[in-house]
């Protein structure tokens, strides 16, 4: 992992660290304070996420000391949308859904890749809609190289290194969610369940996507 975000940063400068402040993204984050890498580190604040959420920007500015963007939607689409449709109106809607994400996360998320030569995501493969994700990617939407360094990582490797390394964490974990997203779409989940059951629970395994990680990103070729 180090060493393929050492790569990044050399041949893809400029290079970001889109941050969700997942224990994925956590780990990266901390892999990239430790090696000193020039590689930014931004944030999507949707203005629905969790208090719990929001306290780690906070924290891992302090606790690493580097700087961390955050980008919000556009406040007249978010008015927009709740004007027309209702605040809550994606819950058993998939179109209005994936339009609340548009707005909250697809639209903050270009302009953060704005300039970009590569954007880095703390993704895994899991047995629903990311069974197949590769390390490197092309992503034709935005135009620039796409890494997945934890692709093939389990969620117990994880969580070894948040442990093993100290990693601040967000304290909904504790609390039995595994994949946190929004407030009003993520829930716990059960121990059987798959690691995002609680991610728009209401919706079909195979739709359970927001948007930033286009389901056909360009070819997938796996890094060396």
């Amino acid at each position: 992992m180090i060493q393929l975000l050492s790569d990044i940063a050399v041949r893809f400068s400029p290079a970001a660290l889109a941050s969700s402040l997942s224990a994925e993204d956590m780990v990266l984050t901390d892999a990239i304070a430790r090696a000193g890498l020039p590689i930014e580190v931004f944030v999507l604040d949707t203005g629905r996420l969790h208090a719990d959420t929001l306290e780690l920007v906070a924290t891992v500015r302090s606790h690493y000391g580097i700087a961390v963007q955050v980008y919000t939607p556009d406040a007249d689409a978010v008015v927009r949308y709740a004007s027309r449709h209702g605040r809550d109106a994606f819950y058993g809607d998939l179109e209005l859904r994936q339009h609340c994400c548009e707005i909250r996360k697809v639209g903050p998320l270009k302009r953060a890749l704005a300039g970009k030569r590569a954007w880095i995501t703390g993704q895994r493969k899991d047995a629903n809609t990311r069974s197949r994700l590769a390390v490197r990617e092309y992503d034709a939407l935005n135009g620039l190289e796409k890494f997945n360094p934890l692709a093939d990582w389990s969620e117990t490797q994880v969580w070894d290194y948040i442990r093993g390394h100290g990693v601040p964490y967000n304290r909904l974990y504790d609390q039995g969610y595994r994949s946190i997203g929004c407030a009003p779409c993520t829930r716990p989940v059960l121990p059987h369940e798959n690691v995002r059951a609680g991610r728009w629970w209401w919706e079909s395994a195979d739709k359970k996507e927001c948007g930033l990680h286009a389901a056909k990103t360009g070819e997938s070729v796996h890094a060396g």
